[in-house]
């Protein structure tokens, strides 16, 4: 069993459990459903390490807002943790146990459907932000870029549905891979996603990189303990490439250049 989680204040993440939730019976201060539960809570999504002091569940999906400083419009999913300083919630030097398979199924569902949303970007995002502390699955679900979007009631709506569907199956297994290399939005790890074979644990971007030691290396290997791909972008390693490898060459990962 599933846990959606939105932020109260949240717009985008209010009014897609809004309407999730008109599909559920309420008891208490908890929705509930036959393959997930839904619940708004008083503090940011970012920062709710706390949620398993009170919901115990196999996974938590946060639906929320998405920001960017370019402002270009898109929908965006990704797992939570981080590399170096925690800025925006969570722990430092502390990843999310990822959700790769929902995260593939919902994606590529998304996809499917994206002449619904033919002025968005449909990207992963790599691995940042809070929270990082939880033991199960974590996975974000946002809508982006202003204001204007997130409190646009019939796209935050039609994303809910993807979603609604979604949660309502149990998503296809995939091999899984962790991802290292690239940009934030890494382009070469979203086609392998959207068209490839593998799901997406932790995505480690080239700035995550720079930061990685074998302390870190080994707590992200343990919180992706399915893992059997190492993903690489090998032209996005930066100056790190070297340390990486002989990380990778380490452990018993398969590696895939892309």
């Amino acid at each position: 069993m599933e846990l959606l989680v939105a932020y109260e204040s949240d717009p985008a993440g209010s009014n897609m459990a809004s309407f999730i939730s008109k599909h559920m019976k309420k008891e208490g201060e908890i929705y509930r459903g036959n393959t997930f539960d839904l619940v708004t809570i008083p503090t940011p999504a970012i920062s709710a390490d706390w949620l398993e002091e009170k919901y115990h569940y196999d996974g938590y999906v946060f639906l929320s807002k998405h920001a960017s400083e370019s402002g270009t419009l898109a929908l965006t999913c990704h797992s939570t943790g981080n590399f170096g300083e925690a800025m925006f919630g969570g722990l430092a030097r502390q990843v999310a146990i990822p959700h790769p398979h929902l995260q593939k199924s919902y994606m590529k569902r998304l996809w499917k459907e994206r002449d619904t949303f033919s002025k968005f970007d449909i990207t992963i995002e790599a691995t940042h932000h809070g929270p990082t502390a939880l033991s199960k699955p974590t996975l974000f679900i946002e809508i982006g870029t202003t204001e204007k979007e997130w409190t646009d009631k019939q796209l935050c709506e039609n994303v809910a549905k993807i979603i609604l569907q979604e949660m309502s199956e149990s998503p296809k297994k995939y091999d899984v891979a962790i991802c290292f290399g690239g940009t934030h939005y890494p382009a070469k790890f979203n086609k392998e996603l959207l068209e490839g074979k593998l799901a997406l644990g932790t995505v480690i971007p080239k700035h995550g990189l720079d930061v990685m030691d074998l302390e870190l290396f080994d707590h992200v290997l343990k919180r992706n303990a399915e893992a059997k791909f190492a993903l690489v972008d090998w032209s996005g390693l930066g100056k790190s490439k070297q340390k990486i490898v002989e990380m990778i060459n380490s452990t018993n990962l398969e590696m895939v250049k892309i």
